[in-house]
Parts: C-alpha cells; sequence; structure tokens
C-alpha cells in the first residue's frame, strides 16, 4: 500500500511539473496582501511583470486582494487560493501553516531578514497645528482625545499598534505589566470606531474626519500627509515605536497545485531586488536590508516584536479570545 501511495504522489508531481509555467507563456499569480500595501503591489507588480517577461518570455498576471491582515490569512485558510501572501505579521503566515498546512512551519527561513523584505513602523498623524497636543503615547490616554486605529482581531496593522503602546509603557514603567494594562485601557476607551483594517481607519479619519488622532503604518501616515489634502495634517512621531517587519512567502501546495511554483519563487525573490526597495520607500515601506533608507523616513528609536514576547506569545497572552484585549476594551 505505501508503494502503491508513494507511486501516485510521484505521478502527481510529474503532473504538476509537467504543467509548470516554464513551458507556458502566461501565468497568473494571486498575491493576499494587507490594507495598506495596494499602492506598493500595484507598482511592485509592474515592475516585475516587465523583467520576468524580458528574461523569460512569460507574461505573467499578478491579481492583488487586500485587506486586514488577520482576515485575509483566515480567507486563505478558508480556502482563498493564494499563491503568494505577503501579510502584515507572521503570526499570521504561521497559521496559514498550522491551520492549512499550505507550507511547512520554517517557512520564515526560506528568505532573508526573517522572509520579510519590507518593514514599517507606528506613528501618529494629527490634525494640523496637533490641536489636542499629542506627543507620546500617554497623550493618547488623555481625556476628550479620540483616537482612530483599527481592530486587532482582524487587522495584523491594528495588533502591531496595540503592541506599539503597550512596548512603550513596559519600558516607560519598568515592565510593570499592571501600569501598561491600565495605559492601553484608557487608551482604548478614547477609540470610537474600530475599523477591520488599516486602510479603513486610515479612510476613517482623513476623509471621513473622524478622531483627533491616527494610530498609523508610516507608510499610510506618509501617504495623508503628501495626498491632496496634506495641509490638513501632520506628523507626529512618538518617543519610541516598533518596528513592524512585513513578511512574505509562496504557499506550496496552492503553486504546485496551479504549476506556478517557478514564477511565485521569482516573485518572492524579486522583493528583495533594489528596484523593489527603491519602489517601497516610494511608498513609505523601509527596506530590512542594510541598505540607506530614505530621509522621509521618521528618525525613530525602534524596538522589535522580541521586546513584547515575540507573536506566539503576545498573541496567545493579548488578542486571542478572552485575552488581555478583549478583557481591557469595551464596546461601545
Amino acid at each position: 500500500m505505501k508503494r502503491l501511495l508513494f507511486a501516485a504522489l510521484l505521478a502527481a508531481a510529474a503532473c504538476n511539473k509537467a504543467d509548470a509555467p516554464a513551458s507556458s507563456s502566461a501565468v497568473t499569480l494571486l498575491n493576499v496582501s494587507f490594507d495598506p500595501t495596494r499602492e506598493l503591489y500595484d507598482e511592485v507588480n509592474q515592475a516585475f511583470v516587465k523583467e520576468y517577461a524580458k528574461k523569460t518570455g512569460v507574461t505573467v498576471t499578478v491579481n492583488q486582494s487586500h485587506g486586514g491582515s488577520g482576515k485575509q490569512a483566515r480567507a486563505v485558510i478558508d480556502g482563498l487560493e493564494a499563491d503568494v501572501v505577503t501579510l502584515a505579521l507572521a503570526y499570521d503566515i504561521d497559521s496559514i501553516a498550522t491551520k492549512a498546512k499550505l507550507l511547512p512551519a520554517d517557512w520564515a527561513s526560506r528568505q532573508p531578514h526573517g522572509s520579510a523584505p519590507f518593514a514599517s513602523t507606528v506613528l501618529f498623524v494629527v490634525r494640523k497645528g496637533n490641536p489636542k497636543g499629542i506627543h507620546d503615547w500617554e497623550d493618547l490616554a488623555k481625556p476628550g482625545v479620540q483616537v482612530i486605529t483599527p481592530n486587532p482581531k482582524t487587522s495584523g496593522g491594528a495588533r502591531w499598534n496595540y503592541l506599539a503602546a503597550w512596548g512603550w509603557a513596559l519600558k516607560k514603567y519598568g515592565n510593570d505589566e499592571a501600569r501598561a494594562r491600565e495605559l492601553l485601557t484608557r487608551i482604548f476607551a478614547n477609540v470610537p470606531v474600530l475599523d477591520t483594517g488599516a486602510r479603513g481607519a486610515t479612510t476613517t479619519f482623513a476623509e471621513r474626519g473622524i478622531g483627533d488622532v491616527l494610530v498609523s503604518w508610516e507608510s499610510d501616515a506618509l501617504l495623508v500627509t503628501t495626498g491632496a489634502q496634506k495641509e490638513l495634517f501632520e506628523v507626529v512621531v512618538p518617543s519610541s515605536t516598533i518596528l513592524a517587519e512585513t513578511p512574505v512567502a509562496v504557499l506550496d501546495k496552492n503553486v504546485d497545485k496551479h504549476g506556478t511554483r517557478a514564477v511565485a519563487e521569482a516573485y518572492v525573490q524579486f522583493l528583495y531586488s533594489p528596484t523593489a526597495r527603491d519602489i517601497a520607500a516610494r511608498h513609505g515601506f523601509r527596506s530590512t536590508s542594510e541598505a540607506p533608507q530614505a530621509e522621509r523616513f521618521a528618525k525613530v528609536e525602534t524596538f522589535d516584536v522580541s521586546a513584547v514576547g515575540g507573536w506566539a506569545q503576545a498573541q496567545k497572552t493579548h488578542f486571542d479570545e478572552k485575552g488581555v484585549f478583549d478583557q481591557l476594551y469595551k464596546v461601545k
């Protein structure tokens, strides 16, 4: 029986290989990504398609899906057949590996920097003139300040925002978790609405005019303060914040089913290229390489997720059912 099963697997592998894009003149990929990367991947995809066609003669179409990172991960787990995921945090790709078995548990070791070609930080965007005097994380807890941040249950960006505040509080209060929890409780008491994703929160603040301060990816902060209504907003850089590394991965089971492995792997590798790094900088994302960073990026002290216990511990402690977030956030 084992020999028959092994033979069947070999036959399936041969079939997949025969269907591989090396013999095809047109290939379509689906990249399932998170909210603030819409403009980034629009330009990255165009550059990749052009370069890949020049090298191989293969025409590639890269389709995109965007939403809150946690929500996107669940969609993939539930059957959305992404070839590549470019999500907001490693925990979401870990969930895909654990629950859907679409890639191995050690996926992060496949590419440099934990398979995270880009990173961002968490900053504040305020109304011009900063009328509420927002300067650091403590100020988000002041009475009368409306804070706009998305829902940590659905948005990876929101979890970075939360952990940026938590990590700052631990440092400020000498690792006193009770005081950190008290600060986060007061901050979330000032949140009038939780959008499902980071871009939705940006829209709530910038277009709907709700809130005094937007807790934001640096990329979206730059988008708001350099856009058509830039005179209405300004960026405030806190004393310290988290370095939000954004991981990428090829989903083995799906690419082998679709016959797209070669193109998907080339796409992920392209994200580490100088071309992609320059595109990322234009859209407010830092490179995780040692290359000089664009002058437009904020000069700020950063800490990484290990300062708050790493993603597995942070997810279990703060964001799982009945975790700290559920305890401190009161639905309005």
